[in-house]
């Protein structure tokens, strides 16, 4: 009986060691199997959008028709298996089931399953491609965390300055707009102000597409006029943003001693006590 028991508990503990090692390497990237993993599974997921690219050219399409099945029910067995797998080892099943990633390895492996019962819906499978965001847990961006910090509190500072902005550039818009469609007369492509004012948009972005030009001496005028504006416009929030990233810069110092950044009038770091400067007593 203690013998049946000793090997019940190590059954047990090497279930749970497995367990444990499996997780490290499906779902960490710390380890060097890890990392390899991730990297196959990366190039599972590429292979498998090209082959969906491939695939939707008629000529090799027709050709290799039957190349592609095989290939593309190989790849959805191979995901198959990685989504049962990750199922099987995480922690909290049902959580990994409804999580971003986890509704995205699904989408990844049902279209395939649903190509055999509705014709067409292999071609859903691009969407595998928003998988190959796992390559950031392997590049490991933390050399750029401090920079990106630095971005999001600029425009966090920036984002009143730049929604006044907006909204003034949304009225220019449609002010724009209405008086290019009375101008032009409702002919031609400005049949309506909605219409004029996507046309104004275009200008003032400066993509001109030239779906829609103006066909009158005064709206041609009011047309340069727009497409000046539009590089003053543009430059506006660069330099909104550009202005708070130089406050924040000059605002922040750097510890020497443990990169932390901190206040430029502190004396002493906040993280680990480093003196700034010499302070009398």
């Amino acid at each position: 009986m203690t013998i049946y028991k000793l090997n019940l508990n190590n059954y047990i503990f090497i279930k749970m060691s497995l367990k444990s090692d499996l997780y490290t390497i499906v779902f960490g990237t710390d380890t060097k199997a890890g990392k390899q993993f991730d990297i196959v599974l990366l190039w599972l997921i590429l292979t498998s959008v090209l082959v969906v690219m491939l695939e939707s050219v008629p000529e090799w399409g027709l050709r290799y028709a039957y190349n592609f099945l095989i290939l593309e029910y190989t790849l959805t067995f191979l995901f198959s298996v990685e989504y049962i797998l990750r199922l099987l080892i995480s922690p909290k099943p049902l959580k990994y089931v409804f999580s971003f990633w986890g509704i995205i390895d699904l989408l990844s492996i049902l279209p395939t399953y649903l190509s055999l019962i509705f014709a067409g819906y292999h071609y859903l499978l691009v969407i595998r491609i928003f998988r190959l965001l796992r390559v950031f847990r392997i590049l490991k961006l933390a050399r750029f965390s401090k920079e990106a910090i630095i971005l999001l509190q600029a425009l966090k500072a920036s984002a009143y300055k730049i929604s006044v902005f907006l909204v003034s550039v949304l009225a220019i818009t449609v002010f724009v707009g209405a008086i290019m469609y009375v101008i032009e007369g409702g002919e031609k492509s400005f049949t309506s102000i909605p219409q004029s004012i996507y046309w104004a948009i275009v200008t003032i972005t400066t993509v001109g597409y030239g779906d829609m030009v103006p066909q009158t001496t005064l709206g041609k005028i009011l047309s340069s006029f727009v497409m000046i504006l539009g590089y003053a416009i543009i430059a506006v929030p660069t330099g909104v943003i550009t202005v708070e990233l130089s406050n924040l810069n000059k605002a922040k110092k750097e510890c020497p001693n443990c990169v932390n950044t901190s206040e430029s009038s502190a004396n002493y770091c906040s993280n680990c006590g480093y003196a700034w400067k010499d302070t009398e007593i």
